[in-house]
């Protein structure tokens, strides 16, 4: 289904003398206020193509009902999110779960939703019908140079879908680890990784990155040959200066300083992009800002310093995607939430005086740095975050209006109660 923009503005119109009063109120106080809009107006999260179905987890899987059973289905998903945010104007494919067969067409019905095609994902952390090498010990890591071989052809193959939609990255995330002590040569593993990402690499065209993805554990327990972004890093620099780390926050062991590890990164250079979401334990995927939003204005704070610092444009500088599972919420509405606060942290990163900060920082104020933070963040700038939707276009109360036009039960009678999304 399409949404129509009279029946956006619609939706607006009964809203938007309330919306008025709240963003008159917050916007008198923000002399930058202009700029702000114009840097929100501009920046957007790619929706990736697994997040379009219900999630699983390790015990089990609850489909949803009408989700989308195709490639197509799931770019019209993703346009009804762009159509209600004008946030979410482009995919992010994973390769074998949505090969595009006929990749004119799917940029044509991309297209048609306003919508591009961000980051390829390949997928070596499952074994695909009819793949001779099995990756149950590994992929690009494995001790049988066959089935490395055979990982680093699937990833060639992802580089080539992407190109034929016109994507600009390759993202590798790789559960290759180990479960015991002593079943993993550490060395090695990390060497034949290196090896293998080097054929992979030579294979990018000269505009693509290459964005390397780390995770701690899960679903090796001992050890995964990209643990951290320590390791991320090492192999980024040897590979050449297409290839990025790439941090996903759930990727990271409780209570690490994700803000610090970022500031680091962009530092250097080789900080690539983002995959969105938020833990309380581990990496569980769940809605972004839903568990700790502090910590995710603090990793923009450090973002916007760090590319202001590197003179890099916000909206292009790096990849941005949300990467989550839903087991729980309708996956869309899901989505729409995960964007509103990634977008809400954004504002509030924007706020922060960074004269007045780095003042406190030289003169060892430690009261005075906290209280600039902290008042950015207790800022409330959603009536910011939808006068940048209202000038787009979209929806004042995305979520609202979902519901509103009974989104997912219309999608049911269309595509019936049993389709199911590919993915986890």
């Amino acid at each position: 289904m399409r949404i129509e923009k009279q029946t956006i503005e619609q939706h607006n119109q009964e809203r938007v003398a309330k919306h008025q009063r709240a963003f008159s109120f917050v916007a008198e106080d923000i002399p930058q206020v202009e700029d702000i809009i114009s840097k929100l107006e501009q920046f957007q999260i790619a929706i990736p193509s697994w997040a379009l179905g219900t999630g699983g987890t390790r015990f089990g899987r609850f489909s949803g009902k009408g989700e989308p059973a195709s490639l197509e289905q799931k770019i019209e998903d993703v346009g009804l999110l762009h159509a209600l945010n004008q946030s979410s104007g482009a995919i992010s494919l994973h390769i074998p779960w949505d090969i595009p067969q006929d990749a004119a067409k799917i940029k044509e019905v991309a297209a048609s939703y306003g919508l591009g095609f961000d980051a390829v994902n390949s997928n070596t952390f499952q074994d695909q019908e009819g793949q001779e090498h099995s990756y149950k010990f590994g992929s690009l890591h494995h001790v049988d140079p066959k089935v490395r071989k055979q990982a680093v052809a699937h990833n060639i193959e992802v580089i080539k879908h992407g190109v034929a939609l016109g994507s600009k990255a390759l993202t590798v995330w790789l559960a290759d680890g180990s479960s015991f002590p002593g079943q993993l040569n550490f060395r090695e593993a990390f060497q034949n990784t290196l090896e293998s990402l080097k054929e992979i690499y030579a294979h990018l065209p000269e505009d693509w990155k290459l964005f390397v993805e780390y995770k701690p554990f899960e679903p090796f327990f001992y050890s995964t040959t990209i643990g951290d972004w320590g390791q991320s890093l090492l192999l980024a620099n040897k590979l050449g200066p297409k290839a990025y780390t790439l941090v996903d926050l759930g990727h990271h062991l409780p209570n690490a300083n994700i803000e610090q590890i970022v500031s680091l990164l962009l530092m250097e250079g080789k900080l690539g992009g983002f995959h969105f979401n938020d833990s309380k334990y581990a990496d569980d995927d769940l809605t972004a800002g839903s568990i700790k939003p502090y910590q995710l204005f603090l990793i923009f704070n450090e973002l916007v310093d760090g590319l202001d610092a590197r003179g890099l444009d916000h909206a292009t500088g790096l990849g941005w995607m949300i990467d989550a599972s839903h087991n729980l919420k309708d996956p869309l509405v899901d989505l729409l939430q995960s964007v509103e606060a990634i977008k809400i942290a954004y504002t509030q990163a924007l706020l922060v005086d960074r004269v007045a900060l780095k003042k406190a920082q030289q003169e060892n104020n430690v009261v005075g740095a906290q209280e600039i933070l902290q008042n950015a963040f207790r800022t409330d700038v959603r009536s910011i975050v939808a006068e940048a939707r209202l000038r787009q276009g979209a929806a004042l109360s995305p979520v609202a209006l979902f519901e509103e036009l009974d989104v997912r039960n219309k999608l049911i009678a269309e595509r019936g109660e049993n389709s199911v999304a590919t993915g986890l």
